[in-house]
């Protein structure tokens, strides 16, 4: 995904004019090599395009201001030791409220004479002194000081693109809750208000009129059988019967068509057990196939389940998962099985089916519980992330960390793998003893930094990382 990024040249007067030149040019190089675009002043707005007084400040600010709605994130590099202030102005005058990244660039041991020295080191210090000062909160690099073409500025770019990313795409979300809560899962309970302090509504829908609706559509409509072939297309349906498919594609056709109406992006849908009683299908391959397009739907209501979720979409760019930290795996204890039902999206399987679901099947009887997606879940790297309002502290807070799927044997139904996580133990104790809820989100790429900054310092939640 290409972002654009408002740059700031910091530079001090009576440090050397070429580096402020060549620092200009190696970070719209580097930013440009990664994908994104670049909204910075040029050598004919200011000396070398760098921002050195309050003047460059302004003129920075209304270039800024020109592309408000375009700029994801501003990056502020300096490659010498920078002016303070005009710094801090740029980003005021502005008015964009967007995450920071400060960039110094190193010094070379052997070019310390006046001609060369940058004192970069001591300038990103004074830089962030004065943002602080400010109250603009900022994200650094991994190391003090970095050179922008380098490898490893490569990936903070990469890092703090994810932390824009979710900082953009949680600000003025809107979540669709349909249904309500089943009447067994408190675990699910959350706080509107907390997340809509957050910037963050959840727009509700009463199961009842999905329903209607659904009873109201022709089984013969255009959507209808658009959403039936789309099913088809995306799993294997071998042994389902006609009228539970039909059934599931006019219930995904409906509820696309509710949450374009009503303009929300995600949604967390009630299941457990009024779909399949008073309609006769489970959603799960819908919530799968909305997933998999990276518009992450989680079950029993559990919305702060689904932020979890659509934070670690944003940052990886790819899908997400919920599931249960459902089991032990032997004597091992650093492993455990995370399961669900499961509507986990396909990109999560090696292998996978429809098929009903063995569970409620003993409650509502088997023919009402077509449409669950089962498999087995591959293997690889994984972050793992949980997001809970917390209504006695008024606060939102959560825990992140990274493991692995494995390729442990597992024999059991709905969607299933092992996770290793090191120090599991500690973990689990860290959940019962803080009162988390048995849901976590999980995406096949390594984003727990990224989180970290986005929810705590940018979005003000409390965070936990989990250390193996």
């Amino acid at each position: 995904m290409s972002m654009t990024f408002g740059i700031i040249v910091g530079s001090r007067e009576f440090f050397p004019g070429h580096l402020a030149a060549t620092g200009h040019k190696h970070i719209v190089e580097a930013v440009t090599r990664a994908g994104h675009q670049c909204v910075i002043l040029g050598a004919e707005d200011t000396e070398h395009g760098a921002v050195q007084s309050y003047e460059d400040a302004k003129k920075c600010a209304t270039l800024f201001k020109r592309h408000v709605d375009e700029i994801d994130g501003i990056i502020v590099t300096l490659p010498n030791f920078g002016e303070e202030r005009p710094i801090a102005d740029a980003i005021r005058l502005s008015g964009l409220k967007v995450p920071v990244l400060i960039q110094a660039t190193p010094d070379d041991p052997g070019k310390m004479s006046i001609q060369w020295r940058r004192d970069s080191f001591c300038g990103k210090m004074s830089a962030c002194n004065n943002l602080h000062q400010y109250g603009i909160k900022y994200s650094l690099t991994t190391s003090h000081c970095v050179d922008p073409l380098s490898d490893e500025f490569g990936e903070d770019l990469a890092r703090f693109a994810a932390t824009c990313r979710i900082v953009g795409g949680l600000r003025g979300l809107r979540i669709g809750a349909i249904g309500a809560r089943p009447q067994a899962f408190n675990t699910v309970r959350y706080s509107e208000k907390l997340l809509e302090a957050s910037g963050i509504s959840v727009i509700t829908l009463d199961l009842s009129e999905i329903l209607g609706r659904v009873d109201r559509l022709s089984d013969g409509a255009p959507e209808v059988a658009e959403k039936l072939e789309a099913i088809k297309n995306y799993i294997p349906v071998h042994g389902v019967p006609a009228p539970a498919l039909l059934k599931q594609a006019k219930l995904a056709a409906v509820t696309e068509d509710w949450m374009r109406e009503a303009d929300v992006a995600i949604s967390a849908i009630q299941c457990w057990t009024s779909i399949e009683e008073n309609y006769g299908v489970v959603p799960c391959t819908m919530m799968s196939m909305m997933s998999s397009k990276l518009m992450s739907s989680a079950c029993e209501v559990d919305v702060c389940g689904l932020v979890g979720m659509h934070m670690l979409a944003l940052a990886s760019q790819t899908p997400s998962a919920l599931f249960d930290w459902n089991n032990n795996y032997g004597s091992n204890a650093n492993k455990a099985v995370c399961f669900h039902c499961s509507n986990l999206p396909r990109e999560f399987f090696k292998d996978y089916k429809m098929d009903f679901q063995e569970i409620i099947a003993g409650t509502v009887g088997k023919e009402n519980t077509y449409g669950t997606v089962d498999g087995v879940v591959k293997s690889g790297h994984m972050t793992y992330l949980r997001i809970s309002t917390d209504d006695a502290s008024g606060r939102i807070r959560g825990y992140v960390g990274e493991g692995s799927f494995t390729d442990d044997p597992l024999h059991t139904f709905g969607g299933a793998g092992v996770v290793e996580i090191p120090e599991l133990q500690k973990l689990v104790r860290y959940i019962c003893q803080n009162g988390f809820e048995h849901h976590v989100a999980a995406n096949y790429a390594a984003v727990s930094g990224a989180v970290v900054d986005a929810a705590e310092n940018y979005l003000g939640w409390d965070m936990h990382v989990h250390e193996g």
